[in-house]
Parts: C-alpha cells; sequence; structure tokens
C-alpha cells in the first residue's frame, strides 16, 4: 500500500526544520539530484526517445510504496525514475516531433534561481528587477520585431495560448471599449474572427473562453502553397458583412505547427487598411527568424500586425513556458486587463510604473522571464542568432537528404519542419500511422503524422540544437529498414 501521505517521522518537528530540512541534508539531496542531472543531460542519447504507453503499469509505479515519507533519498529516486522511464524525452537528438526543444543549461539555471527566490510578480514593488527585466525583454523583442521603440508593449504569458487568447481581448476591447464593463450583449454587431484552416486550435479555444463561440471563427481555405489565401479571406470578410456580420480580427500564422508553413503578411495589409480589422500575428514558432539577419525576412511585414504571439520556449530552447505578447498599441492592455483593488501593495505609489496584474490575464505568476534574460546574459543575442540558423541548416539537411533517397517532400517552408512521405501510401492513413509508430516503437526516433489537404504525411521538425546530420543519417537508416521489412 502507498504510504504517501501517510504519518511522518517529522510530525511534531520545528516546521523550518521538516520544510527547509537542514544544510546537510539539503547538500546530500542537492549532490544526488546533481549526479542524476549529469548523467541525464549528458547521456539524453543513450535514452529509448519514448516509453512503452502502459498505463496500469505507471498508476502501479505511481502508487506503489516507496518508504517512509521520511526517506528523502528513495522518494526522490521514485520522481527521477518515474520521468525516466515514463516520458517521451523531448531533448533527445532523435525527437523530431512537435516544438520542444532541449532546454539550454542557462535557462534551467533560471527556472531553479526562480524557484528559490519565487518572486511574486503581480506588484511591481513586489518584484521590481523582475518586473523591469520582463519590461526590457518586451521591449528588445518588440524593436527586433519591428515595432517603433515608443509604441511597444506586451507581457510574458503562459504560453502560446494565453498570449493568442490576449490577442482577442485586446481586438475586442479595441473595437468596442464598452464591452468590458457591460459584456456582449451591449454589442449589436456579431463580431468575427479569421484565420487559415491550419491556424492553431488554441485560436478556438479562446473564442469559446472569450464567450463569442467557436462559431464566430472564419476558418479560410489555403492557397496551394498552404498560406492563407488573402483573396478567400476578402471573399468570406464581403459576405459576412452583407449578412451583418463585422471582421474584428484576422490572424496570420508566422510558422504553422503541422506544416511550418508562414502566412504572408504583406498580402494582408490591403485587406486590414480596408475592413479595418486587428491584424494578429501568431508566430508563436516562427518569429524567432527575427534574431537571425539572414532569415528575418522571412516574417517580413510582421511589424505591421497589431499584436504578436512570441513562444521563447520553442526555437530559442530555454524550459517550457515562455509565451510573449506584442503589441504595437502601448494602452490597449492597461485598457483591457486594468483593475483596481484595495489589498494589492501599493508601495511604488508616485512612480511611473505599470503593476502586472493590472496588464495582463494572470494575476500571480513566476518569474517567466528570467530564463531569456539569463540565456541572453549567457549566449548573447548573437548566441541565440546561432541557434536559430544551426537548426535551420539542419532542416535543410533533413529536406535534401529525403529527396536523395526517393521521399517527397508536401509542404513548402524555410522553416525545419518537413512534411514527407510515399506517394503510393499518401492516400492510406492506416499504412502511414502504422510506419509512424513503427519509428516510434523501435525507441531510436519521435516523429509524428500530418494531413496536407488529402495526403497523408509523416512530419519531422529540428527542435534540438544537439540534432546533427548523423542523427538525420540514422532517422533514413530506420525510415529504410522498416521499409524493407514492410
Amino acid at each position: 500500500m502507498s504510504t504517501l501521505g501517510g504519518k511522518s517521522i517529522f510530525a511534531g518537528l520545528n516546521l523550518l526544520t521538516m520544510y527547509d530540512l537542514t544544510p546537510e541534508k539539503r547538500k546530500q539531496l542537492w549532490d544526488r539530484l546533481n549526479a542524476a542531472f549529469e548523467q541525464y543531460y549528458t547521456h539524453t542519447a543513450a535514452l529509448p526517445v519514448a516509453p512503452p504507453l502502459d498505463k496500469p503499469a505507471i498508476q502501479a509505479f505511481i502508487r506503489q510504496s516507496i518508504g517512509p515519507p521520511e526517506d528523502l533519498n528513495r522518494a526522490l529516486d521514485h520522481v527521477l525514475e518515474g520521468l525516466t522511464r515514463y516520458a517521451v524525452h523531448t531533448p533527445h537528438p532523435m525527437y523530431f516531433g512537435l516544438y520542444n526543444p532541449r532546454s539550454s543549461f542557462a535557462g534551467i539555471l533560471a527556472d531553479t534561481i526562480t524557484a528559490f527566490f519565487n518572486p511574486q510578480i503581480a506588484a511591481w514593488s513586489h518584484a521590481p528587477f523582475a518586473a523591469e527585466v520582463e519590461s526590457f525583454l518586451i521591449a528588445e523583442l518588440g524593436r527586433r520585431f519591428g515595432y517603433p521603440e515608443s509604441f511597444i508593449d506586451g507581457a510574458f504569458t503562459s504560453g502560446g495560448a494565453e498570449a493568442n487568447l490576449t490577442a482577442l481581448l485586446c481586438a475586442a476591447q479595441h473595437r468596442f471599449p464598452e464591452r468590458k464593463h457591460a459584456g456582449w450583449q451591449s454589442i449589436a454587431a456579431k463580431p468575427l474572427i479569421y484565420c487559415s484552416k491550419e491556424c492553431h486550435h488554441s485560436v478556438i479555444k479562446a473564442a469559446q473562453i472569450i464567450g463569442l463561440g467557436t462559431n464566430a471563427v472564419r476558418s479560410i481555405d489555403t492557397d496551394a502553397a498552404l498560406k492563407l489565401d488573402p483573396q478567400l479571406l476578402e471573399h468570406q470578410i464581403v459576405r459576412d458583412l452583407e449578412a451583418g456580420y463585422l471582421p474584428m480580427m484576422v490572424i496570420a500564422t508566422e510558422g504553422v505547427t503541422g506544416t511550418g508553413v508562414i502566412d504572408d503578411i504583406p498580402a494582408l495589409l490591403p485587406l486590414k487598411e480596408k475592413y479595418g480589422f486587428w491584424l494578429h500575428a501568431d508566430a508563436a514558432y516562427g518569429g524567432a527568424a527575427v534574431l537571425s539577419e539572414q532569415h528575418k525576412h522571412w516574417v517580413a511585414g510582421i511589424e505591421h500586425a497589431d499584436s504578436i504571439t512570441f513562444d521563447a520556449h520553442k526555437w530559442l530552447s530555454i524550459p517550457m513556458a515562455a509565451g510573449i505578447f506584442i503589441t504595437r498599441h502601448p494602452d490597449i492592455m492597461g485598457r483591457t486587463f486594468g483593475i483596481s483593488t484595495e489589498y494589492m501593495p501599493k508601495d511604488a505609489g508616485g512612480l511611473d510604473i505599470v503593476d502586472p496584474y493590472t496588464h495582463t490575464v494572470q494575476w500571480s505568476r513566476r518569474f517567466t522571464g528570467l530564463k531569456l534574460y539569463l540565456s541572453v546574459l549567457m549566449y548573447g543575442w548573437d548566441g541565440l542568432e546561432q541557434l536559430v540558423e544551426q537548426q535551420i541548416s539542419t532542416g535543410e539537411y533533413l529536406r535534401k537528404r529525403l529527396s536523395e533517397t526517393g521521399w517527397k517532400t508536401y509542404n513548402a517552408t524555410p522553416l525545419p519542419v518537413v512534411c514527407f512521405g510515399q506517394e503510393s501510401m499518401e492516400r492510406d492513413p492506416a499504412q502511414v500511422n502504422a510506419l509512424c509508430q513503427k519509428v516510434i516503437s523501435t525507441g531510436k526516433a519521435w516523429i509524428s503524422v500530418y494531413k496536407i489537404n488529402e495526403d497523408y504525411t509523416l512530419r519531422a521538425c529540428i527542435t534540438n540544437y544537439n540534432t546533427t546530420g548523423q542523427d538525420i543519417e540514422q532517422l533514413l537508416g530506420v525510415l529504410e529498414e522498416l521499409m524493407r521489412a514492410g
């Protein structure tokens, strides 16, 4: 029987001794943990990329007896074993999956520091260093995206989903300022959100959350290059206007999750001028291209978007999660989220500051920006640029080698996301899914399946700065061996 929650010999002891432990015990646990971390971080590639998905075994492992609560070594080992045995190891160089990269060591250090200091970033006066670091990063990123320096505002978020939710709320406040207090029922218009059929589903969830409903999201077909089609978008807007709807917002995806395709923002700008909608760029992944002088033109026009979503925890290899919302409307976040309370600290009264809780969806939250700030301090913006360019180069190598070994590529994107397959199986989802599962079951690599129009493809994305040409060759070898075996 599990002893989780059982009586401990710590009962009755001083709470400081119980929760802080003694310096000697802390050191012993840190040494033990550090040894385990070093083993994992140095030898991740020696592990199977994915675990067997045996739910009863995992539940039994969690519930098993782990010794008395005061057996701290055993408790620590139990958690480390669980994460080692029962997780897809996204830091593995043969993980070619979603945008879950290997964490850089600077990011790991930052998360640890944040846990120790535990700054409360809701009120500026409680964590002025943390609040100002995040303001500095927002301004720096906004500048790199091309926003005028005096027109930059934003916030760190729990992830891209919250950033997209923030964008919807800001767009609604911008178009319908009365909604904040009187609600949607005060608005005669029927607002709509437009995005491509390839956009992230967090947009649909955000429409549910803010009370517009999923029917308010217009999913527009893509063109031959899988980008949001401006002509089809305008046709839909015209039809909706004639039916009494109002185009509140258009979302351009700069690095679609499935295909890596970058929507053409310059082609949308005449429509923005004509119909007056809020243009949001969901650049959670592809936005990192702005850090590369060589490749930032891939997201040309993003400086004209009213707001941007960017996830530092994707391409910049810092621990999850570090979403970012940036806007070129410096007053919109205060108008959208501003609120006053009697109980929040007012120590900074009279200073020219903004309390983060008056500025975002969140209230209490951790110092998310430190992971990016310490990365900049340790590696520099040049180091982050090098990381971006290295993964682009590896993606180009993957695309080249797939072509040389008889595979067909189905997506046209410069980003290191490759959807590929064989013409003989592209309309056979069972065959494609079976091949994908066989790859995963080898423990040597992790890929996924993605449907593009009517074709079923295998999807491989470069997310790890440790992934090399040798890993690409190993992936191709696994695929060739499985194809031969049938």
